[in-house]
């Protein structure tokens, strides 16, 4: 087995996942917890970190690299932002270090884009975009990272351009819990996902974005007038959510951009057979290896030894 390298640290805001690393980049351990941001801010930071490092036995003097939520300003550190246009190389040089460790520890920034029409952030996903396409990717790419707060990066020979965040996820949980729309997917996890209805929702959205809320209702109307499952409405709502998302994510990329999906899991599959739907190539990457490789980046940008 390979000696320990470093601790490489994605900690989310609800989520927190840790991997030590051998020197020739193998996973020599593991941990996972839901103790994120909001969790950690409240029992402490160092406290948090420090029983994941107990329980795999990692050395003392190993140095830590950290992305996500810790960085924020109510997070552990704040890591600030690094304003796009910027090189996915800034990523690699701009840690913070954590004062008072007994350990090297860094957590890495943030990207943010302050267009006064369209300003938006990003914290984490910039690690997996780095690991998904590297410090001097070529070419154009639109990159998807789906989630509560999906991303959607436009890089261009190693330089991020501009991002969009859309509030696919958290809306899907609002309109199926806290809307009419709650009564037609009762009893929808119960049975089989309806592809055939996610498919349809999925080319309606993109097709005709400006009538997002009247494809809303017909989950609905459509289980009132036309005998519309649970489950298909559910797959209504989800589709409509994501071909919305693709739709805005792509109005300002150029026609045949190439397209990286990062994703992991239910996510993956989703987005996957939403952009076959929509006869739109891509190119797959898992997150967690994504976010893995691009920690390593910059682990050995800051120390190459």
């Amino acid at each position: 087995m390979a000696d320990p390298a470093y601790v490489a640290v994605d900690w989310g805001t609800s989520s927190f996942r840790l991997w030590l690393i051998g020197k020739d980049g193998t996973i020599l351990g593991e941990s996972r917890s839901d103790e994120g941001m909001t969790t950690a801010a409240r029992t402490g930071f160092a406290d948090v970190l420090g029983s994941h490092l107990s329980k795999l036995d990692a050395p003392e003097n190993l140095p830590v690299i950290i992305c996500g939520m810790a960085g924020a300003k109510q997070g552990w550190v704040e890591a600030g932002y690094i304003d796009v246009p910027a090189s996915l190389s800034a990523i690699l040089t701009g840690a913070v270090s954590v004062p008072g460790q007994s350990r090297d520890v860094r957590i890495l920034p943030g990207l943010a884009q302050r267009d006064k029409e369209m300003p938006d952030v990003m914290r984490g996903e910039e690690t997996q975009l780095l690991g998904a396409l590297g410090p001097d990717g070529k070419g154009s790419q639109a990159v998807c990272m789906p989630g509560t707060h999906s991303k959607w990066v436009h890089v261009s020979d190693g330089s991020v351009t501009g991002f969009s965040s859309f509030m696919t996820g958290e809306l899907f949980e609002a309109i199926t819990k806290h809307t009419i729309l709650s009564h037609a997917v009762a009893g929808a996890d119960q049975g089989p996902a309806d592809a055939v209805a996610f498919e349809a929702a999925v080319r309606a959205a993109f097709a005709r974005p400006a009538m997002a809320t009247n494809l809303f209702f017909t989950a609905r109307s459509g289980q009132l007038l036309h005998g519309l499952t649970p489950a298909g409405a559910q797959a209504r709502i989800s589709g409509t959510l994501i071909g919305l998302e693709i739709a805005g994510a792509l109005s300002n990329a150029a026609n045949g951009v190439g397209i990286t999906l990062v994703a992991s899991g239910r996510l993956l599959g989703l987005y996957e057979t939403a952009l076959k739907t929509l006869s739109l190539s891509y190119t797959a990457i898992d997150a967690d290896t994504a976010v893995r490789r691009g920690l390593a980046a910059a682990a050995q940008a800051i120390w190459p030894n």
